[in-house]
């Protein structure tokens, strides 16, 4: 068993693109841990620097408090599991899981009984005998977990195992996984993009955008509490409200947040109130959850939100809206994000830069969908009654699962932080 830190690792690749940067974070021994984010946000580099396949650019990576950075792969006791599996082709689902203790040498006998009782567990002892080829994805995929965990490794790592299968499988083997990895108690740092894996499997997750970490916690603390728009956004399905809104801290009534339409009332006996009145008179983003928000017929101050419904979503036990509501929406994806480098203009003489400044079009207005902020649809669950296409609808929120952060994205206030 073993646990891991990172600290300050970095990774930059030739041309000065940088995957990873400044990352910090300990496992603990027995861990299931998820690195969670979109595509390209350095999650698998992350991984194969813990494996030894990547070299670290900066930063010290110390596992069981012994600096690693240039361990070879066989020197840290890892094991790996990839997105496709790979198998062995000419070998059975027994042969490949016996393949590890094979090059490790030992007794056979006690190498056979282990390949059949992780068989067993694994629920593949029927096709023991099998090739890969022979085999569903989800079969060839607990074959390559058995063959990982069969050699009792000191770090498990997974990089997308369950990515290329159906939703039902996948849903099958999340559990299969779990389980087997906590009963053996092994530290385990999984890979995913998939909000859904990660809040169902994790003791904690690590959040991570263009190779910078942006929340970590247990699943209930970064979805209760996410430290940034961007978490909060990403861990919600269906999609978050997020608002612009103008914060007022007005004596007699607490911290109004200015909608346009409408407003919203932080009451001074409110934890975050303090929080926001550092903002006065400046833009804040108000992030709201479908399920922070109750269908209602009666108007109440401070706490409601009006709109018209544009489409309604049936999802079997409970239906889904969008109404136009008027109010400025947020892009999380466009909030913290630093603005990328003007590209250079080429020295060629002074006359033609002023020439080329000057033949250049004025940049065209965003469109109402475009850029840092737009318009779009307030989402809301109705549970078994369905709303009516065109119907005028008022929203209470509940404005204690309110979330609240700054205009650079980050958290206003919180119990955790």
């Amino acid at each position: 068993m073993t646990d891991v830190v990172l600290d300050g690792v970095g990774k930059v690749y030739p041309g000065g693109q940088h995957a990873v940067r400044d990352v910090r974070l300990r496992i603990a021994d027995g861990e299931l841990f998820v690195l969670l984010g979109p595509s390209g946000c350095g999650k698998s580099t992350i991984l194969r620097m813990i494996a030894g396949l990547e070299e670290a650019t900066s930063g010290e990576l110390r596992l069981n408090g012994g600096v690693a950075n240039d361990l070879s792969p066989r020197e840290r006791n890892v094991a790996m599991v990839f997105q496709d599996g790979a198998l062995y082709p000419h070998r059975t689902v027994a042969g490949n899981m016996m393949f590890p203790l094979e090059v490790a040498g030992g007794d056979r006998a006690d190498a056979r009984e282990r390949v059949a009782e992780l068989s067993r567990a694994l629920g593949l002892a029927p096709m023991a005998g099998r090739l890969p080829r022979t085999l569903s994805g989800g079969q060839r995929q607990r074959a390559a977990i058995g063959r990982a965990l069969i050699r009792e490794p000191s770090l498990f790592l997974m990089d997308e195992p369950l990515s290329s299968l159906d939703a039902g499988m996948r849903t099958e083997l999340r559990l299969e996984i779990a389980a087997l990895v906590r009963s053996t108690g092994t530290t385990t740092v999984y890979v995913t993009h998939d909000q859904v894996e990660a809040m169902t499997m994790a003791d904690r997750i690590a959040v991570l955008r263009d190779g910078t970490l942006e929340d970590v916690g247990t699943p209930e603390q970064i979805y209760r509490d996410p430290a940034t728009v961007f978490v909060a956004a990403f861990l919600s399905s269906p999609p978050i409200n997020l608002f612009q809104a103008t914060a007022w801290a007005v004596q007699d009534e607490g911290v109004v947040l200015d909608l346009g339409p409408r407003r919203l009332t932080v009451p001074w006996n409110d934890p975050r109130a303090p929080g926001l009145i550092g903002h006065h008179g400046g833009p804040v983003i108000v992030g709201v959850r479908p399920d922070a928000l109750a269908w209602t017929a009666a108007e109440a101050p401070g706490r409601t939100l009006a709109g018209r419904v544009r489409a309604v979503e049936f999802h079997g036990h409970e239906w889904l809206a969008y109404a136009e509501a008027g109010i400025p929406a947020v892009d999380a994806n466009e909030v913290g994000r630093p603005a990328p480098a003007p590209e250079p203009v080429p020295a060629s003489g002074g006359r033609l830069r002023g020439l080329l400044r000057r033949a250049a079009p004025p940049a065209p207005e965003p469109a109402e969908h475009e850029g840092h902020h737009r318009r779009s649809h307030l989402v809301f669950r109705t549970g078994a009654e369905r709303p009516v296409r065109g119907e005028e609808v008022l929203l209470e929120v509940d404005l204690e699962r309110m979330l609240l952060f700054g205009p650079d994205g980050r958290r206003i206030t919180s119990a955790r932080r």
